[in-house]
C-alpha cells in the first residue's frame, strides 16, 4: 500500500485549515511543508484567504512594502473571487499556480500572471478583472478576520487551525520532506494543543529558499 493510500484509509484522518496571502513567501513555504504533510499523515489541507493587505490596512508600513502591500491587494481579492464562482476547492489548484509563478519563478504581480494561474486551476480567467476591484473586498475581509481572530492581530500569515487549535507558522525555510516534514507536524501540534502555550520564536537569519 502506498503512503497516500495509507493516509486516505486511516479512520484519524482531520482537516487542517490554512489562511494564506500568495504574496507572503513564508506563507508558501509552509503550505509546501503541509503538503507534504499530507502525504505522511492522516491530514487534509483546507485552503481559506488572508491578507496582508488588510491586516497592514490604517497601520503605519515602512515605506519599503508600500508598493508590496497595494499590490498584494489583487492576488487575494482573484482568490476570493474564484472561490465565490467555482467553490472553495479552486482556493489550492489556484494558491499553487499563484505562488509558483510569484515565488519561485519571480514573476510579478500583474494582468498576465494572473490570468495564467487562473488558467491553470481551471478557473475563469475573466476572473483576473476582480484584481483591480474592490467588490470583493466584503468577503476578503471576513475570510481574513475569521483566521486572524483565531490567533490574534499581533500576528500574519499563515494561519492553521485543527480544530479548536489554531497558530501562526509554523515558519521555516526550506520546506521539510518526507517524514522530517511529518515530525514537524508533529511537534506542532503537541505544542498548538498545550493549555497556555503561546509562542517559541527565535529570529530569522536566512531568506526563503524555495527549492
Amino acid at each position: 500500500m502506498s503512503i497516500e493510500s495509507a493516509v486516505e484509509s486511516s479512520a484519524d484522518l482531520v482537516t487542517a485549515d490554512l489562511w494564506f496571502d500568495p504574496s507572503c513567501p513564508w506563507a508558501w513555504l509552509t503550505s509546501r511543508w503541509l503538503l507534504e504533510v499530507e502525504r505522511v499523515r492522516p491530514v487534509r489541507p483546507r485552503w481559506h484567504v488572508m491578507s496582508l493587505a488588510v491586516l497592514n490596512d490604517g497601520r503605519e508600513v515602512p515605506e519599503q512594502y508600500r508598493e508590496a502591500m497595494a499590490q498584494a491587494w489583487g492576488p487575494v481579492r482573484i482568490c476570493i473571487a474564484a472561490a465565490a464562482k467555482h467553490g472553495e476547492d479552486v482556493l489550492g489548484p489556484l494558491y499553487t499556480a499563484l505562488g509558483r509563478r510569484r515565488h519561485v519563478e519571480k514573476a510579478e504581480w500583474n494582468a498576465e500572471t494572473f490570468v495564467a494561474a487562473l488558467t491553470e486551476a481551471g478557473a475563469d480567467p475573466s476572473l483576473a478583472s476582480a484584481a483591480t476591484s474592490t467588490e470583493w473586498d466584503e468577503a476578503l475581509k471576513a475570510s481574513h478576520h475569521d483566521g486572524i481572530s483565531r490567533v490574534g492581530m499581533d500576528v500574519g500569515t499563515p494561519v492553521i487551525a485543527v480544530g479548536e487549535n489554531a497558530f501562526f507558522g509554523p515558519v521555516i525555510t526550506p520546506a521539510p520532506k518526507g517524514e522530517q516534514a511529518g515530525r514537524l507536524w508533529d511537534g506542532v501540534l503537541l505544542v498548538a494543543g498545550t493549555p497556555g502555550f503561546f509562542e517559541l520564536k527565535r529570529t530569522r537569519d536566512v531568506e526563503p529558499i524555495f527549492t
